[in-house]
């Protein structure tokens, strides 16, 4: 099992860990991690890791078994022994971007409050797909509604609730696509806006920004058809 530090703090950039065992294909598996593992739309954070006597790029972050997270390099060197104290530092510019628009989408769904069918966050850009059987009226209203919600400068919390208030609050989960991981006895929430002030709760174990404002500007990008009753809707960080 890998203690996921992100999710204790989005913010955290480097920490200490311990390789605790190596894949087939060449990753590195660590006890406790600062990268985020490919999930929910979200990409795998790249960084470096450091030990004596060696260093590793790491292109990206996978899940492995269980509740394991790996680390992936980006060229085939030695790896660390397992039992090795490493210090992990992710790529902070690259993950602080997904977190802008992660946070942005879920403010997306609010815009457009309709199911969501898929996702998919960058660094520059971010998608939802929703079953939509016809594009916005009003693309500049969608853009200018997105945007109004960051300027609130709301708060971005979490809060854990269990599998079983999940299944009886069915309507929490928007994405029709990826459904919250249920098993573990908890779900975690992320909650935009607190109080009469809130404007979105939904599970999610991604990492997001603090404050909506921190997001900065953003800009709605292409609305493409994918299907009948399928809109993707793209949004771009200025």
């Amino acid at each position: 099992m890998s203690r996921m530090l992100f999710r204790d703090d989005a913010y955290l950039r480097r920490a200490m860990a311990t390789v605790t065992g190596h894949t087939p294909e060449g990753g590195i598996v660590i006890d406790a991690s600062v990268f985020y593992p490919t999930g929910g739309g979200q990409p795998g954070d790249s960084g470096r890791i450091e030990w004596e006597g060696g260093a590793l790029e790491i292109a990206t972050t996978v899940k492995g078994q269980g509740d394991e997270i790996v680390l992936v390099p980006s060229q085939p060197l030695a790896l660390p022994p397992v039992g090795t104290v490493v210090r992990q530092e992710i790529d902070w510019d690259r993950r602080h971007r997904h977190m802008r628009v992660h946070t942005a989408l879920h403010l997306l769904s609010v815009v457009l409050p309709l199911p969501v069918t898929g996702g998919q966050i960058g660094a520059e850009k971010g998608r939802l797909d929703f079953a939509m059987p016809d594009p916005p009226e009003d693309r500049q209203a969608v853009e200018d509604a997105l945007n109004k919600l960051i300027d609130w400068d709301l708060l971005v919390s979490e809060s854990w609730i269990t599998d079983a208030e999940l299944e009886a609050n069915p309507g929490l989960v928007k994405t029709m696509s990826v459904q919250p991981p249920r098993g573990a006895g908890r779900v975690r929430l992320v909650s935009i806006g607190q109080g009469d002030d809130q404007i979105d709760l939904q599970p999610c174990g991604g990492t997001h920004v603090a404050r909506t404002a921190e997001i900065g500007r953003v800009r709605l990008g292409k609305v493409e058809n994918k299907g009948r009753q399928n809109r993707r809707v793209h949004i771009h960080l200025d």
